[in-house]
């Protein structure tokens, strides 16, 4: 069985870091895509940034300049470097994955648990 499991949210101030990680486990053949998304109280949960298996990398609007989305091969693992955070960064941030599982399955998506981000003011 597949789980990702995210660590490194908690409390800061305004202007402060945070680096998330996620972590993959279990029967992993291949990973096309990690992404993390967030999703505030009251809000649609939206995507922060991806990074794909070469590499390249994308951001939201709200996190460009700031945020930066990297991957650690060896233990599937993807990190999340949050800078300069604000306030409306405040949110529960979720782990997302493209993998397979063999080499002859399909691509399936896989979700964390989510890490609590807060940031006051």
């Amino acid at each position: 069985q597949v789980q990702l499991v995210e660590s490194g949210g908690g409390l800061v101030q305004a202007g402060g870091s945070l680096r998330l990680s996620c972590a993959a486990s279990g029967r992993i053949f291949s990973i096309n895509v990690m992404r993390w998304y967030r999703q505030a109280p009251g809000k649609q949960r939206e995507v922060v940034a991806t990074i794909t298996s070469g590499d390249s990398t994308n951001y939201a609007d709200s996190g460009k300049g700031r945020f930066t989305i990297s991957r650690h091969n060896a233990n599937n693992t993807v990190y999340l470097q949050m800078n300069s955070l604000k306030p409306e960064d405040t949110a529960v941030y979720y782990c997302n994955a493209d993998l397979r599982t063999t080499r002859w399955g399909s691509v399936l998506g896989y979700w964390g648990q989510g890490t609590q981000v807060t940031v006051s003011s």
